[in-house]
């Protein structure tokens, strides 16, 4: 079976890393998504996403992902009820996030993007940086 969520939107607020008892940071977060047309009445609508991410993904995301900054994620949707104070039922969907990207918009040159130490590949580490001839002539290429 295929469970695969990809979305495109906007937190509606800044996020909050947790801790749940054991230990384990949570972050759970609502993401608007425009749909792709307008109403009626000529406005553009969105849906509101509820998102959650777990351990390194949530710490990530709670430090960088600021209100209104627009991002991409990557997950499934997961269902699961519990019994609130009240003792009534309450049934949940949410996108479980398992990755996720900036996508730019208004504030994508601003200081608090993700640093280049929080990046998982950065220049330095790029064995492709040199401009040294490698010595392979083109003729041995099988492409």
């Amino acid at each position: 079976m295929i469970n695969r969520v990809v979305l495109a939107g906007r937190p509606t607020k800044n996020l909050e890393l947790r801790s749940t008892k054991s230990g384990t940071n949570v972050c759970s977060f609502t993401l608007a998504v425009d749909r792709n047309f307008k109403s009626k009445n000529g406005e553009r609508e969105a849906d509101f996403i509820s998102c959650i991410a777990w351990q390194k993904t949530a710490e990530v995301m709670s430090k960088y992902v600021k209100k209104g900054s627009v991002i991409g994620v990557d997950g499934r949707i997961q269902t699961r009820s519990y019994d609130n104070r009240d003792g009534q039922r309450v049934y949940v969907t949410e996108v479980v996030v398992e990755n996720f990207s900036f996508l730019g918009g208004a504030d994508a040159d601003k200081d608090d993007q993700v640093s280049k130490n929080d990046q998982p590949f950065n220049q330095s580490n790029d064995p492709f940086a040199s401009s040294e001839p490698t010595g392979i002539a083109d003729d041995d290429l099988p492409f």
